[in-house]
C-alpha cells in the first residue's frame, strides 16, 4: 500500500470513529430520573506519521530513439540451436527493447544464405561461424566486418571412441578421421603444417556419425556442443573430446558482422546491439534462460532441453563464451595480436594468402568495454 493511500485510510477511520463518538449515547434502565451524559472518552492519540519510502532503485536504461525502436534483423548461420542461445535470449527477455531496438532474428539452415541477404541490404547483421570465413570476405573484396566475438574459443572437436585413448593430438594421427570438405580445406591444413597429419587418414564426413560408431579405430570432427552429446545418444558410450582450440587453433567463432556502410551511418545502433547482445548471453550462460530456450524450441522443435542444457554445460566448462580477454574486457572481446597469430598460422597452412591485409576483416570499435562483466558470478 502507498503512504498516501495508508494515510486517507486512516484519516477515514478516524473520521469515522470521531462521528461514532459525538454521537448522544442512551442508557437503557427502568429506573426514574434524567439520564446520565454520556462521559466524554480520551482523545484518541495522533496517528503515527507514515515512514516516506525508500528512493526506488533505477535501472539504467538506454533512451529509446526518437520514433520509437530502430528495427534490426540478423541472420544466423544455422538453425536455431543453444549456440545461438545469447541472441535469443536478448530477444526474448526484452534486453534488446531496454536498448532501443525491435530485432528479429532470421535463422539459417542448409538452403539459406543469409550472407548473401546482409551483403544485399536485407538484413543488418550476420553470425558468421569462423575468423576464416572473415578472412574470406576481405580476399573476395566483400564490404563486410567482424565487430564482435561471441565465442572465445571455436568450439572444433574431435571426438573418439573411449578405448582408443586418445589423450593428446598427436595420439589420432594413427587412427582414421572423418573431415567434412570446409574442415579440409581450413582447419585440417593447419593440422599438417603445425602437426603433420595426413590426409591419407581422412574420410569424408557427411554429418552423420554412424560410420565413426561403427569404426572403433576412428575419430570424427564436430562441436564440443553437440556431436559428443549425439553420440553418446545413439551409440550409449561417452566419447572422449579433443578441443582443438587448446592446441592453438586460435580463430574466434560465432561473430557478428556488418556492412561497412551501416557503420559509417550508424554506429550508435550498431553499439547499441552489440552491447545488447552482450548482455543476452551473460543471461544465456548465468540466468534464467528459459525464456531463450523456448524461444529456440518453437523456431528448432528437433532441439530438446537435455541437448540445450548440454551445450550451456560445455561452452562454460571449456570457456567457449568467457574467457581469454572476455574475463576483463567482456563476452565478444578481441584483440590484434590475436588476429595476427592466427593469420600467421593459416598462412604458413597455406589457407589464406600471406598478402592479405588481415586487419580490414574486424574493427576494435563496438567491444572490450567491459560491458556485462558484473553479471558475471563471483568466484567463491
Amino acid at each position: 500500500m502507498s503512504p498516501a493511500f495508508l494515510l486517507r485510510a486512516l484519516t477515514g477511520v478516524l473520521l469515522a470513529v470521531g462521528v461514532a463518538l459525538a454521537s448522544p449515547v442512551h442508557a437503557s434502565g427502568h429506573g426514574h430520573g434524567a439520564e446520565k451524559p454520556a462521559e466524554k472518552p480520551p482523545e484518541p492519540p495522533p496517528p503515527p506519521r507514515p515512514k516516506k519510502p525508500p528512493p526506488p532503485k533505477v535501472q539504467p536504461v538506454r533512451k529509446v530513439p526518437e520514433g520509437g525502436f530502430d528495427k534490426v534483423s540478423f541472420g544466423t548461420n544455422w538453425v536455431a540451436e543453444g549456440e545461438h542461445g545469447g541472441f535469443f535470449q536478448a530477444v526474448a527477455d526484452g534486453t534488446y527493447k531496454t536498448y532501443g531496438l525491435d530485432v528479429s532474428i532470421v535463422p539459417g539452415g542448409p538452403n539459406v544464405n543469409n550472407r548473401a541477404l546482409l551483403i544485399a541490404g536485407k538484413l543488418d547483421f550476420f553470425m558468421t561461424a569462423n575468423t576464416l570465413q572473415s578472412f574470406d570476405a576481405v580476399a573476395n573484396n566483400v564490404p563486410v566486418v567482424a565487430i564482435a566475438a561471441m565465442f572465445q574459443k571455436d568450439p572444433q572437436v574431435f571426438v573418439s571412441h573411449p578405448e582408443s585413448k586418445i589423450e593428446t593430438l598427436n595420439d589420432l594421427k594413427p587412427l582414421t578421421l572423418f573431415v567434412s570438405k570446409e574442415g579440409i580445406t581450413s582447419y585440417f591444413q593447419w593440422l599438417k603444417s603445425e602437426y603433420g597429419f595426413s590426409e591419407a587418414k581422412v574420410k569424408p564426413y557427411t554429418f552423420n556419425p554412424q560410420p565413426f560408431i561403427i569404426d572403433r579405430r576412428s575419430a570424427m570432427q564436430g562441436y564440443v556442443t553437440s556431436e559428443p552429446f549425439t553420440v553418446e545418444q545413439a551409440a550409449k558410450f561417452k566419447p572422449s573430446v579433443l578441443l582443438l582450440a587448446d592446441y592453438g587453433l586460435n580463430g574466434y567463432s560465432t561473430l557478428i558482422e556488418t556492412r561497412r556502410d551501416l557503420i559509417d551511418k550508424n554506429p550508435d545502433m550498431i553499439q547499441r546491439f552489440v552491447d545488447a547482445s552482450i548482455i543476452g548471453w551473460y543471461n544465456y550462460l548465468y540466468g534464467d534462460n528459459s525464456a531463450g530456450n523456448a524461444m529456440i524450441k518453437q523456431l528448432n522443435p528437433e532441439m530438446t532441453d537435455e541437448m540445450l542444457a548440454y551445450s550451456v554445460e560445455k561452452m562454460k566448462q571449456y570457456g567457449i563464451v568467457d574467457s581469454g580477454d572476455a574475463i576483463k574486457n567482456g563476452i565478444g572481446a578481441m584483440n590484434d595480436e590475436r588476429y595476427a597469430s592466427f593469420f600467421d598460422k593459416m598462412a604458413r597452412a597455406g589457407v589464406v594468402t600471406r598478402g592479405l591485409d588481415f586487419r580490414k576483416a574486424y574493427t576494435l570499435q563496438f567491444i572490450n568495454k567491459g560491458v556485462g562483466v558484473d553479471l558475471r558470478p563471483k568466484q567463491k
